[in-house]
């Protein structure tokens, strides 16, 4: 039976199969969560993300989308990189193409065969997205995918106890 897992700590840290990047869509790295990942996962995701860019996603990976890399040095398996929207960039589909991040990620998941997943707050950085409208989103989203996929564990791990108290706050938790 799934279950869902709301804490704060440190991404990089986490054991599960696969942690999502909150990715820019150049894929090479940047601040917060990104800068984090490719840090402590070392140069082979980097590796792994030019051959995207090369071979998949020259322009860049589009919003809402997920691609996956070996997770290098990290405990987790694989790191899954979506970009989330930008707020005020994204018009009237900035809900959708933030549920696509998580629902992509979750899907590039269960292809992989993994029973486990770890999210940071995707989008509510530096891309501005509404916290408690972004943590709206992330757990109605995982939620509903979790009813078709009740094999899979999620955690929502943040980087700070305000941001996992909004999370929970809105959610009900």
């Amino acid at each position: 039976m799934s279950r869902i897992l709301v804490k704060t700590g440190d991404i990089t840290k986490e054991r599960a199969c696969a942690i999502v990047n909150a990715a820019n869509s150049s894929l090479m790295g940047g601040g917060g969560v990104d800068g984090a990942i490719h840090r402590a996962g070392g140069p082979d995701i980097l590796k792994e993300c030019k051959k995207i860019r090369r071979t998949k996603y020259p322009d860049g990976l589009p919003t809402g989308e997920a691609v996956v890399t070996t997770a290098g040095n990290l405990p987790a398996k694989y790191v899954i990189h979506t970009v989330g929207p930008i707020w005020g960039r994204c018009g009237d589909r900035c809900d959708e193409l933030l549920a696509n991040a998580y629902r992509n990620s979750l899907k590039t998941a269960l292809e992989l065969g993994c029973d486990s997943i770890a999210f940071p707050a995707i989008s509510t950085g530096i891309y501005g997205f509404p916290k408690d409208r972004a943590a709206k989103i992330a757990y109605e989203t995982v939620k509903s995918f979790l009813k078709s996929h009740p094999d899979m564990d999620v955690t929502f791990i943040f980087h700070s106890d305000g941001d996992r108290e909004i999370f929970e706050k809105v959610n009900s938790l």
